[in-house]
């Protein structure tokens, strides 16, 4: 009961973080495309008002005209009735950080620890998930206050080694799934808090000037655009870390952090181009060339070896099936069954039960692809299976493809 709990727990947060998650990037996305769409406004009495740009557009029947106020209108009061975008961002991350909780610290010892990179208490591997959470939003906001902040580019490309190196020292702790999540959920921490922190924080603080009638400061209004084109930046790579556990070619490859540095700098090179495409001028179709480039050598990469088919000698014994069926008993069943009894799990992994010769037989592919090539499964290598074992599920899978 209690790993049912915990599913149906997981389940209804889950739902609420996706939920949440699509209404904060639908609005960032939304807001950022705005942004960039604004042109002069061509009424004298509007430029005067302080309006900085506008856009008309057309949707749902009907027609829309947005204007900006870079420091609020000058000539009229700000309406009382102020849409705050906020609580999507709130939302989504107090949603993940409670599914983060259920699924990855509760089941650190599945999840986050893999004996073979380091040993470490699930208490330990807590703390450390914990730490990068926390300790990346400290160490990004130091260096949007410092001198750094003067020069987009620079601060990008420090911001891009720190991440990069944050990518790494996860992949060597943790579990490769435990680490891609991880890493995610600092960047989606340091979104959430970009939000809370700046963004929010420095709205209000000229919407509290202008209806005092003091001249509105426009540094808060600065810092927190900066923090927002940083956000939409980190929307993609954030995206592929919370579907990345769907794909152990990924997490699970012998570089797995280059890997994710990888398709994380190709998903923010393509938001560079959606968000130039919004602006004056021709779109920056040139960085889909090295976004591109850097996808096509991470598929390169994850590509498994080609295996090696080394004829059947009719005078070594074939591998008997109850060789395959007691490794499988030993280091699979207890997830993979009708009625798990790893603690973990109330249900098998994906619907995949190796209960009976049939089931296994069936799944032999899946099986020889999770445990040899891409040596995902056990997951976290729960179950301590052996070099000799994985080598033997090889053998007896090459073996069915060569029949007597």
């Amino acid at each position: 009961m209690e790993a049912y709990f915990f599913d149906v727990l997981n389940f209804l947060v889950r739902s609420v973080h996706v939920i949440a998650g699509i209404a904060w990037i639908g609005a960032s996305f939304y807001f950022v495309m705005l942004d960039n769409s604004l042109r002069p406004s061509k009424k004298a009495a509007d430029s005067q008002n302080g309006v900085f740009g506008e856009l008309w557009a057309v949707h749902g029947g009907g027609f829309y005209h947005s204007q900006k106020y870079m420091l609020g209108p000058k000539n009229e009061p700000l309406a009382q009735n102020l849409h705050w975008s906020k609580w999507e961002a709130y939302s989504t991350w107090i949603s993940g950080f409670f599914l983060m909780a259920i699924v990855y610290w509760y089941g650190a010892d599945i999840y986050l620890v893999d004996s073979s990179l380091m040993e470490m208490s699930q208490t330990a591997a807590i703390a450390i998930s914990v730490s990068f959470l926390i300790g990346g939003y400290i160490i990004y906001d130091v260096l949007c206050k410092s001198a750094l902040a003067k020069n987009d580019l620079v601060l990008g490309i420090v911001i891009f080694i720190l991440v990069s190196g944050a990518a790494y020292a996860l992949t060597h702790m943790f579990s490769g799934r435990g680490a891609f999540i991880t890493f995610g959920a600092m960047l989606g921490t340091i979104m959430a808090a970009n939000v809370y922190f700046i963004i929010i924080p420095g709205q209000k603080k000229m919407v509290e000037d202008l209806r005092a009638g003091k001249e509105v400061d426009p540094a808060p209004g600065l810092a927190g655009k900066q923090r927002s084109v940083h956000n939409t930046y980190f929307t993609l790579p954030v995206l592929f870390t919370m579907i990345s556990n769907h794909y152990a070619m990924t997490y699970s490859h012998e570089y797995n952090w280059l890997i994710l540095v990888g398709i994380s700098m190709a998903g923010a090179l393509i938001r560079i181009f959606f968000v130039s495409r919004h602006s004056e001028g021709k779109p920056l179709t040139v960085v889909l060339i090295p976004a591109f480039l850097i996808l096509a050598a991470v598929f390169w990469v994850m590509a498994p070896k080609p295996q090696v088919v080394m004829p059947i000698d009719p005078a070594v014994p074939r591998v008997e099936f109850s060789q395959v069926a007691s490794v499988i008993e030993q280091r699979c069943h207890s997830c993979h069954a009708a009625q798990p009894t790893h603690p973990g799990f109330a249900a098998a992994p994906k619907g995949y039960m190796y209960d009976t010769p049939e089931q296994i037989l069936a799944q032999a592919t899946q099986i020889h692809q999770q445990t040899v090539v891409l040596r995902a499964m056990p997951i976290g290598n729960l179950t301590q299976i052996t070099e000799e074992e994985r080598s033997l599920i090889a053998k007896w899978y090459q073996e069915l493809q060569q029949p007597e």
